[in-house]
C-alpha cells in the first residue's frame, strides 16, 4: 500500500501500546526539548523508559517528519 507507514513511523503501534502514550503526546514532549538525535535519545531511554530502536524512530520522525509517511 502507497500511503502505508514505513521508517520510524511504522513502529508507532507499537510504541503506543507498549508505552501508553499516544505518539503525538512523545512528538509534543520532543517538540519542548533541546538536543541532537542523541541527546534526545538518551533522553527518552533514561527518563521515559524507552527502547532504543522506539526512541529512534520517535526521533528520526520528529527531526524530520515531512520524510515519512504516517497512516
Amino acid at each position: 500500500m502507497a500511503n502505508a507507514p514505513h521508517g520510524p513511523a511504522s513502529y508507532f503501534p507499537t510504541i503506543e501500546t507498549k508505552y501508553g502514550r499516544p505518539v503525538d503526546e512523545w512528538l509534543t514532549m520532543l517538540a519542548a526539548t533541546d538536543g541532537s538525535h542523541s541527546v534526545l535519545v538518551d533522553w527518552l531511554k533514561s527518563e521515559h523508559g524507552l527502547g532504543h530502536g522506539h526512541a529512534t524512530a520517535l526521533v528520526q520522525f520528529h527531526l524530520n517528519p515531512g520524510k515519512w509517511a504516517r497512516a
